[in-house]
């Protein structure tokens, strides 16, 4: 007889000083009217330790991957401010923590067995004595989610890095983060943590993660593009040594070489050197960005061609290079260009479509989709979203969408 087990089963919950017998059971099941040849030959008799309590336990419903995950050694680490809800996370996914009720009550009992845990092959009635430690009339779920890394750059933001020549630099009395800090306040994983410094150009000073003042990621962008141009060297083949050298004079070795990293991708060729081939729409972007920042609008013409003289020789501007930092109005007369960066909108997936149906009230699909993508969930597409969030219409033969609720 298995108190756990799907098929009808005898579980009795008594104090210590009154253990019952195989005896009592059996007494009971005749009573009941139930055939013991037809239940599995143990019982499981539950009592109340004497340390039982209602208090000391929290239960946590977790999958069969995160169950793995745990009994391997891995930690799980709950994240977040007093002011924000907590998420949950492993080493590299987050989870919303969601509390949930039940209208059974929870037994906390670590030396019940299950069924497969049960011997098949005892002919012989059995009784196991198991302690009950506490009870829970809730449990935590997990839904895994979008890691919250908004705050990460805006933390990062307060104490941009100008050079190491700065005065501000010299100077300053503004926080730094280390990677422990950043993971004690970002609610995030420490994958995802790691995978948004590298998006966002921050880079490790002297212990501290940082990000680098625009002004001077452009000019160090600058000088491995001209030292190129002047050397002749292809953009796809920039030596990493040969450049080290030339440039270590204007600006420290680890801030070229990060430099070279944000903008490009190493290799090694055939004979063990070292090189980096620069990627062509990161470098146009940036230069667009240097442009668009301190400008509202920009006419979309004059803008197109001032950009692609800004540009390294070579390289060729395209207006699908600012997907998700600007945004082209085309009903304007003259056409405008300006910034617009998803990076710099809310996180929360409502208050994302209202600015967005603030700014312009009715948006194609080409147009929203880089400003919307990074909220879809697992199995969720930018069409789900959209039906969910806006609603369609058809205007001069092209489907755009509107917000489903007013816009102040």
């Amino acid at each position: 007889m298995d108190g756990v087990s799907a098929s009808p089963a005898q579980l009795s919950t008594v104090t210590p000083s009154s253990m019952r017998t195989l005896q009592e059971i059996h007494a009971t099941l005749q009573v009941a009217k139930l055939d013991p040849a037809e239940l599995q030959p143990v019982a499981q008799c539950l009592s109340f330790s004497e340390s039982f309590s209602s208090e000391d336990y929290c239960l946590l419903e977790v999958d069969d991957t995160l169950c793995k995950y745990i009994e391997s050694g891995q930690s799980l680490t709950i994240r977040g401010d007093l002011d924000e809800h907590a998420v949950l996370c492993s080493e590299d996914k987050t989870f919303d923590l969601k509390m949930a009720d039940t209208s059974n009550m929870l037994l906390i009992v670590p030396d019940c067995r299950t069924p497969n845990q049960l011997a098949s092959d005892s002919s012989t009635d059995q009784l196991i004595h198991c302690q009950i430690y506490g009870f829970a009339k809730s449990y935590w779920e997990l839904k895994i989610s979008r890691p919250k890394l908004k705050k990460l750059k805006k933390l990062l933001m307060e104490n941009q890095y100008e050079g190491p020549s700065s005065a501000k630099e010299r100077n300053s009395t503004y926080p730094k983060y280390t990677k422990e800090d950043l993971m004690e306040t970002i609610q995030a994983s420490e994958q995802e943590i790691m995978q948004q410094l590298q998006l966002i150009h921050a880079c490790r000073i002297e212990g501290y993660w940082r990000i680098l003042e625009f002004d001077y990621e452009m000019k160090l962008l600058n000088h491995v593009t001209q030292l190129a141009d002047s050397e002749s060297w292809s953009f796809s083949k920039i030596p990493l040594t040969i450049c080290l050298q030339e440039l270590e004079l204007l600006e420290p070795r680890e801030m070229i070489e990060h430099c070279l990293n944000c903008y490009g991708k190493q290799y090694t060729n055939e004979a063990g050197k070292v090189f980096y081939a620069l990627n062509e729409d990161e470098v146009c972007k940036s230069n667009a960005l240097m442009l668009l920042r301190n400008a509202v609008k920009f006419n979309l013409s004059e803008f197109e061609e001032v950009w692609q003289q800004s540009v390294p020789e070579g390289m060729s501007t395209r207006l699908d290079q600012l997907e998700g930092v600007a945004l082209v109005d085309r009903n304007s007369r003259p056409q405008v260009i300006f910034q617009l960066n998803v990076e710099d909108l809310s996180e929360s997936t409502q208050e994302r479509f209202n600015s967005l149906f603030h700014i312009r009230a009715k948006w194609t699909e080409e147009d929203i989709a880089p400003y919307i993508r990074g909220l879809c969930g697992e199995k969720q597409t930018i069409g789900t979203l959209l039906t969910k969030y806006a609603r369609s219409s058809m205007q001069n033969g092209v489907k755009v969408f509107n917000s489903r609720r007013p816009v102040s």
